[in-house]
């Protein structure tokens, strides 16, 4: 996790801290709980976490 350039949370929290937040590396995002970051991370590939996103928009998944 070296290569972490920074930590976002979504701009929809509003200040409250009641979210996830993702930082991007080169080869992988990385997700923690913004109220509780020390308790660790999950690491996903990029195509993986291309997919996740275009789930989430009601896109087909890409391979």
């Amino acid at each position: 996790m070296s290569e972490l350039l920074s930590w976002r949370s979504s701009s929809r929290t509003q200040g409250q801290g009641q979210c996830v937040e993702v930082g991007f590396a080169k080869t992988a995002v990385w997700v923690r709980d913004s109220k509780n970051p020390p308790a660790g991370q999950l690491s996903v590939g990029m195509r993986q976490w291309d997919s996740f996103l275009s789930m989430l928009k009601g896109e087909s998944c890409r391979s």
